[in-house]
């Protein structure tokens, strides 16, 4: 969830752009979309290490798409006790102090740039505040499997943004092919061969806008924060601490103040922001480091799955067929859209002397 799925690439994140590594909340990616994988995408990525550690990327990989492909079962609980900005509140609050202390901890400090605040100010509101809240809003209507099912078009709207705002990033025919198949897949997903029937199309199509947030504002992070001097961890303890700001300013706006604190929706919303935002950056950020984006970014794919699981197992969500089925059809688009060329061999030269 989120990333951003933001992924992202948070997303979470998120959950997408490389979606899923460039998405900041990740990366839900709620991905795609985690906070701060959205500005990995703007300094050159680290490359795997040889040897070292085992395979202990892999258990820390599991519990990333867990915690990313809960967020969205997480966001339904907490929507049954809170009002939906209250519930994004909580998130990017609980969030912000876990990045906030890791940040205290390392010695590290905020950006002092006032340009850099800025930029990180339009980030936080697309990359965070924006996308978290119409996820929330969504689920009020939708349910959470078809919320994370959304999440995964991420990397699709990147792609399709992309082509018109970021001149060196050309379509191929691959990528194209990709974005048409999955966007087959959400229509497969909705039933557009009955009418839409069943499927609230106002809750849904708040879900597929905050996918689109998470592209929006990865092409802003690229086109504004490319170079910055400073550590993912420290820009991304800002971007949250500011999307706090906008959502703490907005919240008492449009809400009353809850007439109590349910336990099981406030546990929901403490794990969706320490765990699902906080924590799952700094392991995003770990195996990016350490295992290199591309390998990393493939949690993308398995966040709708475990949505999709938890939502029918604890939930007791009704799933028709055409559900998981168009998930498949949509994963399969964006591994397109995120395909790249192989790079040719170079012809080896040919000796044509001869020798007397």
């Amino acid at each position: 969830m989120s990333t951003a799925t933001g992924a992202p690439t948070a997303s979470a994140d998120t959950t997408t752009h490389s979606p899923a590594t460039t998405a900041c909340a990740a990366a839900d990616k709620d991905a795609a979309t985690t906070p701060a994988a959205s500005l990995r995408a703007t300094t050159a990525p680290a490359a795997p290490k040889a040897g070292g550690r085992a395979r202990g990327w892999q258990l820390r990989f599991a519990v990333l798409s867990l915690v990313w492909g809960f967020s969205f079962l997480f966001i339904k609980v907490g929507t049954q006790g809170f009002a939906p900005l209250q519930v994004t509140l909580g998130r990017v609050g609980f969030g912000a102090l876990v990045l906030l202390a890791v940040l205290a901890v390392k010695r590290e400090r905020l950006p002092r740039s006032a340009r850099t605040w800025a930029h990180l100010a339009v980030a936080a509101f697309f990359l965070n505040a924006l996308p978290f809240s119409l996820f929330a809003y969504a689920e009020l209507t939708i349910p959470s499997t078809l919320a994370g099912i959304c999440n995964a078009t991420s990397p699709l709207w990147g792609m399709a943004l992309a082509v018109v705002a970021l001149s060196e990033d050309r379509p191929t025919r691959r990528r194209v092919a990709g974005l048409g198949l999955g966007f087959l897949g959400v229509l497969t997903v909705l039933g557009a061969w009955q009418g839409f029937a069943g499927t609230d199309l106002t809750g849904t199509v708040m879900a597929l806008s905050a996918s689109l947030s998470y592209a929006v504002g990865w092409i802003y992070v690229r086109r504004t924060l490319a170079g910055v001097q400073h550590s993912h961890l420290s820009m991304s303890s800002t971007q949250l601490l500011l999307a706090t700001v906008q959502l703490a300013v907005v919240t008492p706006l449009f809400t009353t103040a809850p007439a109590g604190y349910p336990l099981i929706p406030l546990l929901a919303v403490f794990a969706l922001g320490a765990l699902g935002t906080g924590l799952a950056f700094l392991i995003q950020y770990g195996l990016v480091a350490e295992i290199g984006p591309t390998t990393a970014q493939m949690v993308t794919y398995f966040i709708p799955v475990i949505a999709t699981a938890a939502g029918v197992a604890l939930l007791h969500e009704q799933l028709s067929w055409n559900t998981p089925v168009g998930a498949l059809i949509v994963l399969a688009g964006a591994a397109l859209t995120q395909s790249r060329p192989r790079p040719s061999r170079p012809t080896p030269a040919r000796n044509d002397a001869t020798s007397d």
